[in-house]
């Protein structure tokens, strides 16, 4: 069973068109006009095993802010979507991602119920010209809720040594761990005979 899907999302604001393949082998094509965001969300690709296609064109003459929220829905809706009803599926995926002097876990339950918690210490305003530091709680949140995921993202540690965190290493490990706690909720389950992951009977 194909485990495909395509979304594009319109607003005055935004048009993103996103294509995902859940089995496929991390090919990406990614462009939003925010370098920084297209190279966090090739991290999503390739460490979760996934094909994807990203095309946003968005108000970038504002700022970045719709830009990455709607990029980040229309990516979590095509999550929800690949995924169909769920059956035969892991459900559950955790990952702990070290970056040099950052660590990072995340948890993903592919629940049906969107809920996200995510922690990290104050960083720098901006990654490169464009990307907005604290819009990574808002891209969690945006995807997590399009995708009905519950999502729990905690930076461990980040401290260098008579310094502040390095908000790129601290950004780019959330990416990866979230990629490969996606990688292994989406993972179909060879025990599971197809069935849907739940007592309830449906997610």
């Amino acid at each position: 069973m194909s485990r495909t899907a395509r979304v594009e999302r319109i607003t005055k604001e935004t048009k993103v068109l996103v294509e995902i393949d859940l089995d496929g082998t991390g090919v990406a094509e990614i462009s939003t006009g925010v370098g920084f965001y297209d190279h966090m969300l090739h991290q999503i690709a390739r460490h979760g095993g996934f094909d994807l296609t990203v095309q946003t064109v968005g108000d970038l003459e504002i700022d970045a802010h719709h830009t990455m929220e709607d990029t980040a829905l229309a990516l979590g809706a095509a999550f929800d979507q690949a995924l169909g009803d769920k059956a035969g599926i892991r459900r559950y995926g955790s990952a702990t991602v070290p970056m040099d002097e950052v660590l990072v876990r995340a948890a993903v339950d592919l629940s049906g119920r969107p809920y996200v918690v995510h922690d990290e210490p104050p960083l720098a305003p901006y990654i490169g010209p464009v990307y907005p530091t604290s819009m990574t709680r808002h891209i969690w949140e945006s995807f997590g809720q399009a995708a009905r995921i519950t999502l729990h993202v905690d930076v461990l540690r980040a401290a260098r040594p008579g310094g502040h965190p390095d908000a790129h290493h601290v950004v780019e490990a959330q990416f990866k761990a979230v990629s490969r706690a996606l990688r292994e909720a989406t993972a179909v389950d060879p025990r599971a005979a197809g069935a849907i992951p739940s007592t309830k009977g449906a997610l």
